[in-house]
């Protein structure tokens, strides 16, 4: 057997208490027991100076724009980002592409991440999942803002994640779903379709990322009307609600679908009580470094905390991050909000982003039983995996 102490170790919930030791199956890396301080032979025990913690989940990632890297400047706004994007993204080269994804998987690997939530448009990820060696959800977006074209769009995700799927058949590290895009990018009608495919998957959609989105659904004024006329789509159609896009979009979704609200960086107060109140399983997704990339803006995260409901935590893509690095991520949280303790972050890395992924079972705690792979940060803040999930 394999037995692992350190400085401190963290069970993916809260800290153990000092000199606590985890036992690991050397063929499997499943975690067999916990053993309290002074009751293993101290000669078989591996000693760690740092800390010990479950492999961390990134709850969303956009692996197919990897290839992107550096190609966008920062401080540029969510509107001037996303049409870098749609107009760069394909001038690459196929094999640099496939090159970038690739990198991307690795780094994350090294980075101590064991699983993540993968934004699909197309099958660019698809070959690359079942090697990757990551636990892997790949949310297959359907966007499309005009009514008109809601049939043709939903068609093309239903094809889509068809491949995602039939690859994932017997594989239990693979999964997928088809989810919404945006609240600016998806018309009421596929958010109806989308809801309907399937009754209890889980969705993910990118939330209040932008001033604008917010702007739009209150008066139908702001950058998304730029977007529109760049992408030549007629927004007349389009009346405001008077609301917050979340609360105008919500009602559009059952409450049987587990939710995932992405980056919330302009989310408002009367947001988080409707969310409160409407019952549903709903973790908050933060990607902050990619938030201070494009908007120079964290979310409130203050606010969040007090609401109760659970934070997890996501890198975005290449496109708008340096890294693919979710202790990353949480060093950028503890410099811009240092009151909060470092066991509360730990939680919502590991714990809270199995949950919200719904792979708890497997991942993101310390506990008998589960292969959710265990990380090293030492006192130089480097992270290693010391047991692969």
């Amino acid at each position: 057997m394999n037995y692992l102490s350190a400085t401190r170790i963290h069970n993916g919930r809260t800290w153990l208490p000092g000199g606590s030791i985890i036992e690991t199956e050397p063929a499997t890396g499943a975690v067999k027991a916990l053993h309290e301080p002074g009751t293993v032979d101290p000669g078989k025990v591996h000693h760690y100076e740092g800390i010990l913690c479950p492999g961390f989940v990134n709850v969303h990632c956009h692996l197919e724009l990897s290839h992107m890297k550096g190609a966008i400047a920062e401080g540029g706004r969510l509107v001037p980002f996303l049409q870098s994007v749609m107009t760069g993204r394909g001038s690459f080269p196929e094999e640099e592409k496939n090159e970038a994804i690739a990198a991307a998987l690795a780094e994350m690997r090294r980075n101590g991440i064991v699983a993540v939530g993968d934004i699909a448009n197309g099958t660019d990820s698809l070959a690359f999942r079942p090697g990757a060696g990551l636990h892997i959800h790949t949310f297959v977006e359907s966007i499309g803002f005009t009514e008109a074209h809601a049939d043709a769009r939903f068609e093309w995700a239903v094809k889509v994640y068809g491949q995602f799927a039939a690859q994932a058949a017997g594989q239990h590290r693979l999964r997928q779903s088809i989810v919404p895009h945006a609240p600016y990018s998806v018309s009421e009608q596929l958010f109806a379709r989308i809801n309907k495919f399937a009754g209890h998957s889980l969705i993910s959609i990118h939330n209040e990322e932008t001033a604008a989105e917010l702007e739009l659904y209150r008066d139908k004024t702001g950058a998304m009307l730029d977007l529109y006329r760049t992408l030549n789509i007629d927004a007349g159609f389009f009346k405001a609600s008077g609301k917050t896009s979340l609360q105008t979009y919500l009602p559009y979704l059952d409450e049987s679908h587990p939710l995932i609200l992405v980056h919330n960086t302009f989310m408002q107060p009367d947001d988080l009580l409707a969310l409160k109140e409407s019952a549903r399983e709903v973790y908050l997704c933060i990607c902050p470094n990619a938030n201070w990339y494009i908007e120079r803006q964290l979310p409130p995260l203050d606010a969040f905390r007090s609401s109760g409901l659970p934070l997890c935590i996501g890198t975005d893509s290449l496109a708008s991050n340096h890294a693919l690095n979710i202790w990353g991520e949480l060093q950028t949280l503890q410099q811009h909000f240092p009151a909060i303790d470092l066991g509360e972050m730990l939680c919502w890395a590991t714990y809270n982003g199995a949950c919200a992924l719904q792979m708890e079972d497997t991942l993101g705690s310390i506990e008998p039983g589960r292969r959710c792979g265990i990380v090293h940060i030492d006192a130089s803040n480097r992270v290693s995996m010391v047991v692969s999930g």
